[in-house]
């Protein structure tokens, strides 16, 4: 893992470590990693290829279809669950903010980019359904003058009037950890206030709740509940959001008996995520399991109602 610090940040820490003496491993203890033209500074055109339904074969410059109107790239360096959960978070609500004018572009980095265009098409259902996609057509280091970092998974940048006004590389991007401040920067540029993680969360699992089967998506609310480097406040905060995702739905209930019924049977809770997180899924078979006798076993929610 790397210490991201932004360059507008870094005279800061300098003068920091100046004035204070302090030993540079308290403020960063790793490499300060850069990605992409940083704050104040231009946003130069470019083009990708468009992989997706009408714009598949053509040419897409975002910045340009953009103008001098707020915008948000997303530069996809690495495809894991990481990188794809956050691009498809991010883009679900700044695709919901184009009619206040804001434009949304996510440029796939590859080195072949017939495979990039085949990745794209492949993981399509996990990516945010109106974001503007692209491959890129300079390789995996994207355009020369942009210049990306591959050492990180993602580099988001928010701009407005063709230069950037929030710079964000990051190396293990976090919903929790990342995504509020990206959204406060996003609001900055075209209003509003910035939504809660779990609003958008649960809007998330409303929209992928009901798979073709009928069954219920958990992945959403589970992925960050069991990431070993969450936090126990990170780990509480989802696992309070799943709780409230599933007082609305009886399906999801079921689906939640059957994943930790599954998980604990099996005996691999200790994969799942820290102590904490394999806590509440044992709170969860507790609430929502079934007993010996084949019965559900009531929820607090169902015991209160009247026989």
């Amino acid at each position: 893992m790397y210490c991201v610090v932004q360059k507008n940040h870094f005279w800061m820490v300098l003068l920091l470590l100046w004035v204070g003496g302090t030993n540079p491993g308290v403020l960063c203890s790793q490499e300060a990693i850069f990605s992409g033209p940083q704050v104040g500074e231009a946003l130069p055109s470019f083009e990708v290829l468009g992989v997706l339904d009408d714009s598949a074969g053509k040419k897409i410059n975002f910045v340009e279809n953009a103008g001098d109107r707020p915008i948000v790239l997303v530069f996809v360096h690495d495809v894991n669950r990481q990188s794809i959960s956050m691009t498809r978070v991010l883009t679900n609500y700044t695709t919901s903010r184009s009619m206040d004018g804001l434009q949304t572009g996510v440029v796939w980095l590859d080195e072949d980019r017939a495979n990039g265009e085949a990745t794209i098409r492949r993981v399509r259902h996990a990516l945010a359904k109106n974001a503007p996609i692209g491959v890129s057509m300079d390789g995996r280091e994207g355009p020369g003058s942009y210049g990306l970092n591959r050492k990180v998974m993602l580099t988001i940048l928010v701009g407005k009037n063709r230069k950037v006004s929030a710079n964000y590389a990051l190396i293990q991007p976090s919903l929790q950890v990342d995504l509020p401040k990206i959204l406060r920067s996003i609001t900055e540029v075209v209003g509003g206030e910035p939504p809660s993680l779990e609003s958008l969360l649960r809007s998330e699992g409303m929209a992928n709740a009901v798979e073709s089967q009928g069954s219920v998506n958990l992945r959403t609310w589970l992925a960050p509940l069991i990431q070993r480097d969450a936090t126990d406040e990170q780990i509480d905060k989802a696992a309070n959001d799943l709780d409230q995702f599933l007082k609305s739905s009886v399906e999801a209930q079921k689906e939640i008996a059957r994943i930790t019924q599954t998980i604990i049977s099996a005996g691999k809770l200790e994969n799942y995520g820290r102590p904490l997180a394999q806590r509440h899924l044992k709170r969860w078979l507790d609430l929502y399991g079934t007993k010996s006798d084949g019965t559900t076993i009531p929820n607090e929610k169902s015991s209160n109602k009247e026989p």
